[in-house]
């Protein structure tokens, strides 16, 4: 059987939404006000900026006896109970210094530190310039990113940068396609949005050779969606794009292929290295899993080897998920608009795991209170690909828009939870999946789980710490390293 490649359907312009910008809380953590109290108040100016004011001091008390401890519920308690906080106002006109050493040497004062003010830390916008010149021009083309219904990647971004993984480095993630601009060979030039750094070897399984180069663009689209070069001053950003792309060529130039290539690829990918595997493409309706053994055997061996598979519904507004999506130990994906409705041309149905951003119409829901289906359609997505009908020209072309564009944002997003670490280390495909879906944006009226699975993904909640799935920490103590 030769699946379809994913149609692309045609460009309707819509007004871009304003960027939005995110900031995080710094906080100044008493143990390490403690820590601070030998530090003169020169070096403290040095420091950071501190209330001139007033001086935060900590009066020691005697140590809890063994039975105060219990009585009051744990060891814990006790010893927090060993330094009693202060806040210490200043009289007008008093020397800050001076006064800082005097509280330092009176009996029963265990430190004494000025009163740090913390600031809002603010997470620039990559600086992208999409099709302006302009820095962050990006955020007026990728609402799939930043819009009202975009997935929250600057936040998630923000995440998984604090937890020392800045875009989901070190996760490799496999797009099985029509292959990727990944290199510069013969005919072939790398994607200008691409660097040499961001790729593992892969493998061309319709020519049967080492060097998977993209003849169609859509493989290419994909691949930038996930981990496209970001903050570099050019084109588009990737959602992930710390991660690390595995191109598969298992689709031709016309964007079509064999269930037997495809299962290749997808054992190659799970026995190469691949945590997250990107299926953007479907078989006819009538195709079931009966008839494609070989790619439902490769599936589930690449879920055995805790590899997670995502895949598209389906283009053909059914009621129904086409395979591969259907099949067990898959994330299947369905499409919204930027209005945050269904997209008129997203299979839908029973299995449906959620949904992400794919462009276009809205589809006709009476009753859902974002489908506006007269009103014009929403805008596609874009990325940096082939430009025309040349291997050798990019551009940001219009036309891109169906189940095929929402997949790689479920995929990039699973690459972000492994390298946050905030479900653990090694997260299985079921954790994975657990995860994204109990982090969703719940979409349409109510009951809808037919529809739109379990919601909108959103990257930001899915790699926020705590929440469903997480794996807490004690404060103060770092967050779980990454997978």
């Amino acid at each position: 059987m030769r699946p379809l490649l994913l149609p692309a359907l045609p460009l309707r312009p819509h007004l871009p939404r304003p960027a939005r910008r995110i900031a995080a809380l710094s906080a100044i953590s008493p143990l390490l006000l403690c820590l601070a109290s030998a530090a003169s108040a020169s070096a403290a100016s040095s420091t950071g900026s501190y209330s001139p004011d007033k001086v935060v001091v900590g009066y020691a008390r005697r140590p809890p006896t063994a039975k105060s401890a219990r009585s009051s519920g744990s060891e814990l308690d006790g010893v927090e109970e060993a330094v009693r906080t202060r806040l210490v106002a200043l009289p007008r006109g008093s020397s800050f210094t001076a006064a800082l050493s005097r509280l330092r040497r009176q009996p029963g004062v265990a430190w004494a530190v000025p009163d740090y003010r913390a600031h809002a830390t603010a997470i620039a916008l990559p600086d992208d310039v999409g099709n302006t010149t302009t820095a962050e021009g990006w955020t007026a083309l990728q609402w799939n990113f930043v819009g009202t219904f975009g997935v929250q990647a600057p936040e998630a971004w923000a995440n998984v940068a604090a937890d020392g993984a800045p875009g989901g480095a070190g996760v490799i993630v496999a797009v099985l396609d029509t292959g990727v601009a990944y290199a510069n060979r013969g005919r072939f030039r790398r994607s200008p949005d691409f660097n040499s750094y961001q790729f593992v070897r892969g493998y061309d399984f319709v020519d049967k050779d080492p060097y998977p180069n993209d003849r169609n663009g859509h493989g290419t689209f994909v691949a930038a969606t996930i981990a496209e070069a970001t903050n570099n001053h050019y084109g588009l950003t990737g959602l992930a794009y710390g991660a690390r792309i595995m191109p598969v060529r298992v689709l031709d130039s016309e964007g079509e292929g064999e269930a037997s290539t495809i299962a290749e690829g997808v054992r190659y990918a799970a026995r190469h290295g691949a945590q997250v595997i990107n299926l953007s493409l479907e078989f006819s309706p009538g195709v079931t899993a009966s008839d494609i053994p070989e790619l439902i055997s490769a599936i589930h061996y690449a879920d055995r080897r805790g590899v997670l598979v995502v895949a598209a519904a389906g283009n053909e507004g059914h009621a129904a998920i086409a395979y591969p999506a259907r099949a067990p130990d898959v994330v299947s994906v369905g499409a919204t608009t930027e209005h945050g409705c269904l997209a008129a041309y997203s299979n839908d149905g029973a299995g449906l795991s959620i949904v992400a951003p794919g462009g276009g119409p809205d589809a006709n829901l009476p009753g859902d209170p974002n489908c506006r289906p007269e009103l014009p359609a929403g805008r596609d997505v874009f990325q940096v690909t082939f430009s025309g009908q040349s291997v050798q020209r990019f551009g940001i072309p219009p036309g891109y828009e169906g189940t095929s564009m929402a997949t790689p944002h479920v995929a990039a997003t699973a690459a972000l939870i492994i390298a946050s670490g905030v479900i653990g280390k090694h997260p299985t495909p079921a954790a994975l999946t657990a995860r994204l879906q109990a982090t969703a944006r719940k979409l349409g009226g109510g009951g809808d789980e037919r529809l739109y699975g379990a919601g909108l993904v959103d990257a930001a909640a899915a790699t926020a710490p705590g929440g469903p799935g997480a794996i807490a920490t004690a404060p103060g103590s770092p967050s779980p390293a990454a997978g």
